[in-house]
């Protein structure tokens, strides 16, 4: 049974795509370029053999005569810069139009039946925000009122932000749910998030774990609904399953950081995860599988508070856990390590960064290969197609 582990490092792009100015973004962003130039030159010794240094200048990271993998990096086809759209793309779904985003504020046409059908009476903020720095300006009051913070970004999202001693979990997400079905139309944002948070003002933590994001459906079918409808495993790590609304999802478990989502995913190499508790779907005799995870700390944590320093300690963190993961391997697994846009906390702004992101395949007996430039983040879905041994109708084609 051939299997396909595709790990997104969320928003590691590796330099600004030729329009990125058109997304008021500067010609000067490369989160991974940046990140190692300015914390002063970053070791990645694991990615450096698979030819991660052979894609872009990596200060402490230099290229390789004989990668092991076959590495390049892959433009965005698609119009935006957001998770939804990049991750639909490396699924083979490419957007002609951009999610409508809100540099001003959501509309009364969108707060006034949000306050009426969740009973919460007023909100607070609607604007774009840092989502710390909003927590930290608003949280008391939010806490004295019981209003819910409601702030966007340079991206399409629409995101809640409740104390769970004021607001309890179940709650909020019933909100979101209530937010997702006011923002269809003309106000189709890709995501409503709920952004739990705990502690105390001065000291308030957003929790990680309790996250979920309520994604626009997919308008198309990608290459988790093949898996699935071949009759094969999707195993969704991290938040995949929120991003494609689970759709072509079998299986699915969310995480609270970088390092669960990886040794899940050594788990899932392994055949040592309990697919049994973690399933929505079970496929009779599984023909093919789909290991899918999205690593969130880069983008989360560190890209969108500007913390290079950190962004480079969690790169480092998953470098180390490769080695296990290329262990755990067999003649049957191909890997393909990318990203889903940039976010580069070396420039102005907190936002996310229209970039290349890099690509890397992996088979122990692949004839590796300088993979170029590719046309679209499509490529990975095309390739995983091939590898499964599918037709591949959507845009993307097989790297291999």
């Amino acid at each position: 049974m051939n299997r396909a582990i595709i790990i997104v490092i969320d928003s590691c792009g590796c330099g600004a795509l030729p329009d990125a100015e058109e997304y008021n973004d500067t010609l000067k962003c490369n989160t991974l370029g940046n990140v190692a130039r300015v914390v002063g030159g970053l070791h990645l010794p694991n990615m450096q053999r698979l030819g991660i240094g052979n894609i872009i200048d990596i200060d402490g990271t230099p290229p390789v005569d004989n990668p092991v993998a076959s590495h390049g990096k892959m433009a965005e086809l698609s119009k935006g810069k957001d998770t939804t759209t990049g991750h639909w793309e490396i699924a083979g779904l490419v957007l002609d139009a951009p999610f409508r985003t809100y540099p001003e504020g959501f509309p009364e046409e969108v707060i006034k039946p949000f306050i009426v059908q969740t009973g919460c009476k007023e909100i607070l903020a609607n604007m774009p925000a840092s989502g710390t720095d909003i927590i930290n300006r608003l949280g008391e009051e939010h806490q004295k009122t019981g209003y819910p913070i409601i702030y966007t970004s340079a991206d399409s999202v629409f995101q809640i932000a409740c104390h769970v001693e004021t607001i309890p979990l179940e709650k909020l997400y019933d909100w979101c749910k209530i937010a997702r079905e006011i923002l269809i139309g003309d106000h189709n944002v890709s995501r409503v998030i709920a952004r739990p948070f705990e502690g105390t003002p001065g000291n308030y933590k957003r929790l990680s774990a309790d996250r979920r994001d309520f994604s626009v459906i997919p308008t198309r079918s990608t290459i988790l609904d093949r898996v699935k409808d071949e009759g094969g495993n999707m195993v969704a790590i991290g938040k995949i399953e929120d991003i494609y609304v689970k759709r072509g999802v079998t299986h699915a478990i969310h995480t609270g950081s970088n390092k669960e989502g990886i040794e899940l995913t050594i788990k899932a190499i392994k055949k040592q995860l309990d697919l049994d508790k973690i399933a929505y779907f079970k496929p009779e005799n599984p023909k093919m599988e789909l290991i899918f995870t999205n690593l969130v700390d880069t983008d989360m944590l560190f890209g969108h508070r500007n913390d290079p320093q950190g962004y480079a300690e969690a790169l480092k963190e998953i470098d180390q856990y490769l080695s296990q993961i290329l262990e755990a391997m067999t003649d049957e697994d191909l890997l393909i390590i990318t990203a889903d846009h940039g976010c580069d906390p070396t420039v102005e702004g907190t936002d996310h960064t229209r970039e290349y992101v890099p690509v890397i395949v992996y088979h122990k007996n692949i004839e590796a290969k300088n993979l170029g430039t590719r046309k679209t983040f499509a490529d990975v879905g095309g390739t995983v197609a091939a590898w499964l041994g599918m037709h591949w109708v959507e845009p993307g084609v097989n790297m291999l």
